[in-house]
């Protein structure tokens, strides 16, 4: 017979990767109870486990200059990254470097002896070994005495006198079900990635969705993700060589061009739309000398069980490109709950938010160079843990009503109690049908960004209302499912409201930036039963120079310009 369990808590993490683990060691530090509810096993699972290639660190003394750092980010990020936030974590990048180093995550150098690679100028970039970062930060987490909790799927957060106070949740294991009470929590989950053909698909944006709901204003779902890998004849992903070597071509055996391109921007895309597909990663056109630096690659960072450790570039070789690998999740920490000071307070008292969670804009329109998005977790996480111990302090042990309680449990007990309905797998692949092909989430065009929210609307007020689900563990997938259809109305909401291309958001129908019109952020929030839109501008200060010319501006074309 499944238990009900109370935890209190003075601040509670739902979410033990990278932000989740600095959060709660941050947090630790002021005297604290707190408690780490991780869907899976927190520091192992999710976006830290395969954020591996590398972590960017700004060091002076290794010769980075903050205004070349910046400026990049200006330009490459089409000038709606937050400045400020550009700036915090660049400036906090080397403290949790040497954090993340003494809780013992290895960084091996490079060919010439020095830790920084030198190969996304002008960013300082220290590659990681075997251990990656998740397991010495959840080590590191326990040492400093953070309760962790694994296989808990936390469902609803818990809200009283308009102040968040905890969260419900369950373990699909045993079905044993979770109150935890708490004076502060993190959201730390992770993205959404739609359960994609990438290897994070846990990951359903959970965090968010429970933010959205609970009232706080998320924000820029529009920029997608553009990771592409390839596939090996199996059928499976790899990645972790796939950097090193970047020669492309389209179907008709011309060679992309992704010069300054990290993640390829919307190159192979637009190669695609225009009937050139499939992309073809080529390593036949690889010299012995790059052959051999993937292999010195795999043999520092690649953990051996891994599936990419059994991968031989030697044998060379044409790889079919699988773009959207996690196509669902936005451009890193651009996308996501709106925070409302440097703390990554929210706009809900009790709330704060860390990772890929919290909406910084730091990046604005683009990703720029690998381990930003394990760096800026660091940053929000250090952060969003030092806020939240700071409110804990200040308010009273909360008590939670009766009907709250009751409320959260029906929402979270429903497809369980369902008779009949629908099943979550039948529903998320409906889903995947609607929004994962390439002309509807990266080629996007207002007929079909339009048709899309028809079925995503028709989905979210028909069907995930009779999710069904016929023990613990589909009750999982039942709310992941609930969670990824939101994530879907919130993602064409933002494209079809922004009528400009910027960045990795580009629009068929509008192929041009449109400044000073959309030099803003768009946010969104649940009203009356209704997702609201609206702009909130760029600061006049940070605009680019409206008197030079467009293409000395946004130096990179887009398709249609």
């Amino acid at each position: 017979m499944p238990s009900e369990n109370v935890v209190e808590t003075d601040v509670l993490i739902v979410g033990g990767g990278i932000a989740g683990c600095f959060a709660a060691i941050k947090a630790r530090e002021h005297g604290l109870a707190v408690t780490i509810a991780d869907k899976t096993s927190a520091g192992n699972s999710g976006g830290t486990l395969v954020a591996g290639y590398g972590y960017v660190v700004f060091n002076p003394e290794w010769g980075h200059n903050l205004d070349d750092c910046m400026n990049a980010i200006n330009t490459k990020g089409e000038y709606i990254n937050n400045r400020e936030w550009t700036e915090i974590v660049l400036k906090d990048s080397w403290a949790t470097y040497e954090a993340l180093e003494s809780w013992g995550t290895e960084f091996v150098e490079g060919e010439d002896g020095t830790k920084s690679v030198k190969a996304y100028p002008p960013f300082g970039v220290v590659r990681m070994g075997l251990t990656r970062a998740g397991p010495p930060s959840r080590k590191q987490a326990v040492k400093s005495g953070v309760e962790i909790m694994d296989g808990i799927t936390v469902v609803e957060l818990l809200k009283q006198d308009g102040r968040v106070v905890g969260a419900i949740g369950f373990a699909p294991t045993t079905g044993d079900l979770y109150v935890f009470k708490a004076k502060a929590t993190v959201i730390s989950s992770g993205v959404n990635t739609f359960r994609s053909l990438g290897n994070i698909s846990n990951l359903t944006g959970d965090g968010e969705a429970m933010a959205y709901r609970a009232g706080a204003e998320i924000t820029s779902k529009e920029f997608p993700d553009t990771n592409a890998l390839p596939v090996d004849p199996s059928g499976s992903l790899f990645g972790e060589a796939f950097p090193l070597w970047r020669y492309h071509t389209d179907a008709e055996g011309n060679r992309l061009d992704l010069s300054d391109e990290y993640e390829l921007a919307l190159t192979q895309e637009f190669a695609v739309h225009a009937g050139r597909g499939p992309i073809i990663w080529d390593l036949d056109t690889a010299t012995s000398e790059d052959i051999e630096k993937m292999r010195q690659r795999q043999e520092h960072s690649v953990p051996p069980k891994s599936k990419w450790a059994a991968f031989d570039p030697g044998k060379r070789g044409k790889f079919r490109i699988a773009g959207g690998a996690w196509v669902g999740m936005q451009n890193s920490q651009t996308g996501g709950i709106w925070p409302i000071n440097t703390k990554c307070a929210t706009t809900l008292p009790g709330l704060y938010a860390a990772g890929e969670c919290c909406g910084t804009r730091y990046l604005g329109a683009y990703h720029p160079a690998p381990g930003f998005g394990l760096l800026g977790s660091a940053v929000t996480g250090t952060r969003a843990g030092i806020g939240a111990a700071e409110y804990a302090l200040q308010v009273e042990k909360p008590v939670i009503d009766g009907e709250e309680l009751a409320r959260a449990k029906r929402i979270l007990y429903a497809p369980v109690e369902r008779n009949s309905g629908f099943s979550p797998r039948w529903v998320t692949q409906i889903l995947h049908n609607t929004v994962v092909p390439y002309f509807i989430i990266y080629i996007k065009h207002e007929e079909r960004l339009k048709a899309a929210l028809t079925i995503v609307r028709f989905l979210n007020d028909h069907l995930v209302p009779k999710l069904t689900a016929k023990d613990s563990h589909e009750l999982r997938l039942a709310h992941d499912t609930k969670n990824m259809v939101l994530h879907a109305e919130m993602i064409l909401r933002c494209s079809l409201f922004r009528t400009e291309s910027r960045g990795v958001h580009y629009r068929e129908d509008y192929p041009r930036r449109d400044d000073p019109a959309w030099l803003a952020w768009v946010k969104l929030r649940e009203e009356n039963g209704e997702m609201k839109l609206w702009k909130e501008p760029v600061p006049k200060e940070w605009w680019p120079d409206l008197s030079k010319p467009y293409e000395e501006i946004y130096p990179r074309r887009l398709l249609g310009e």
